[in-house]
């Protein structure tokens, strides 16, 4: 019998993990790659007036956008040439304005609220009294951080 078990002990061989970091590293890519960063689809056509005084958010993810403008031109039959307010994908009412900054500044961190901005995107062309009538409901919400959205002049 000894003949065939032959005495010594045979253990079992260890895993290889070196190839363990290249599938990590494999997989990792694959996700940067397949997953995009959610963005609003612009429903409205902005053409951002020119400033020479323009400084950058600090914290977008603290930031609401609101866009003020025309409909696109796929958009314009079915929703006419008149000025539209787009909140996230959609468009909305001045009046819509409360809760759409109720619910974003509910999903922040206490400790983000403090730092709750509103940007304005608003195209050059909007008459001024929609941009007033936006400004009225975000008062009556208490988001008093605006920023207004604009190009960098040519030199």
């Amino acid at each position: 019998m000894s003949r065939f078990n032959g005495g010594n002990k045979r253990e079992m061989p260890e895993l290889s993990t070196s190839s363990l970091p290249d599938l990590i590293f494999t997989i990792l890519f694959f996700f940067m790659m397949v997953t995009s960063m959610r963005e609003v689809t612009l429903k409205v056509r902005i053409q951002k007036p020119v400033g020479t005084e323009l400084e950058k958010l600090a914290r977008k993810s603290c930031t609401s956008f609101i866009y003020i403008g025309k409909p696109t031109e796929m958009l314009r039959s079915q929703f006419g040439d008149g000025t539209r307010i787009q909140l996230n994908d959609s468009y909305a009412e001045a009046t819509e304005i409360y809760s759409f900054v109720m619910s974003d500044r509910g999903e922040l961190a206490e400790i983000d609220k403090p730092f709750y901005t509103i940007s304005l995107k608003v195209d050059r062309e909007t008459p001024m009294g929609i941009v007033t009538d936006v400004k009225q409901a975000l008062r009556k919400a208490y988001a008093l951080k605006i920023v207004y959205s604009a190009d960098q002049k040519q030199q």
